[in-house]
């Protein structure tokens, strides 16, 4: 699909360039802060799988920046925000970078250390694998993902905190609403208006982090294998008896974002513009060490090659 084109089509992409967001997702925090007033009393936050920075930018614009330009700013209560990817990021004020694995309990630890041994109020997580188109093995990867991001939530978040994460929808998405449920006693599936209907994507909203009793952390993986009810009234074999049937639990799913907004899904004809030419503008922030970078040096060197061979062939 040619540039102009995915301009026209997609009214977020647009107007993630119009408004200076490095990428489109930086709606679908907004919508959910909109929904859940996620940010209400942050001052300590944690942005898993940053790159490349839309979602660290939010958390700037929402929390760093009012609390930097208030007339009583004073640098010790400025809101802390730590954002970890194993890709690097160009720099966004007031956002702290760590080059880490989200499923590496090290880089907990390199969290925790940034925050003088305190909590994060919110932890929030915009990551996923690169899809392959085959849903159940996107979903299945994607909740790896999850479980990758919680196991890092429960050394780093809280009691009370909040964590957001995206998800895959699919047939296991209950076995996942029950995992986190262990954890967070109010669990909400949300899909933000600037989400395409078409993707799979939606967002786990976790309140109130209430870990059990007696949980370690480093026994994470055990524990989500423990038999137990989303109500706790009774155990019951999370895998089977509430996830079917007629006992069935129906997940809170909650579509966000203003109806009168944009939407996702339609298009949007170009503004209409002094001289008749709308300009595209360039993604804000183009990545700095994309993974791809290598393969288009090796294309870039086999064309260059071809050519020279190409010039001896004509002039032989």
């Amino acid at each position: 699909m040619g540039k102009a084109s995915r301009d026209k089509r997609d009214i977020y992409y647009r107007k993630a360039k119009e408004e200076g967001w490095r990428a489109r997702s930086a709606f679908k925090l907004l919508q959910i802060d909109e929904e859940f007033n996620i940010f209400e009393g942050v001052k300590r936050v944690v942005d898993l799988c940053a790159a490349p920075g839309s979602w660290s930018q939010v958390l700037s614009r929402k929390l760093y920046l009012p609390a930097k330009l208030a007339p009583d700013a004073k640098d010790e209560n400025l809101p802390l925000i730590v954002a970890i990817d194993l890709q690097p990021m160009a720099p966004i004020e007031g956002v702290i970078q760590v080059q880490g694995d989200i499923t590496n309990a090290r880089t907990a630890e390199v969290v925790i250390r940034h925050f003088d041994g305190c909590k994060a109020d919110l932890v929030v997580c915009d990551g996923a694998p690169d899809v392959t188109g085959l849903h159940d093995m996107d979903e299945f990867v994607q909740s790896q993902l999850i479980l990758a991001g919680l196991t890092i939530v429960t050394h780093v978040l809280k009691e009370g905190g909040k964590f957001i994460a995206k998800i895959f929808r699919g047939k296991d998405t209950s076995l996942l609403y029950c995992q986190l449920k262990l954890f967070f006693p109010v669990v909400t599936f949300a899909k933000p208006k600037s989400s395409r209907n078409s993707s799979i994507e939606a967002f786990a909203v976790c309140e109130n982090y209430s870990p059990p009793e007696g949980f370690n952390p480093k026994d994470l993986h055990r524990l989500l294998e423990k038999v137990g009810s989303p109500s706790g009234v009774e155990d019951t074999d999370c895998v089977s008896g509430w996830l079917e049937g007629a006992n069935k639990v129906y997940i809170p799913f909650l579509a966000c974002g203003d109806l009168t907004g944009y939407d996702s899904d339609r298009s949007y004809p170009l503004p209409k513009v002094v001289g008749g030419t709308y300009q595209s503008l360039d993604p804000v922030q183009p990545p700095i060490a994309p993974p791809y970078k290598r393969a288009l040096e090796l294309k870039k060197a086999s064309t260059q090659g071809f050519r020279e061979l190409e010039n001896l062939s004509l002039d032989s």
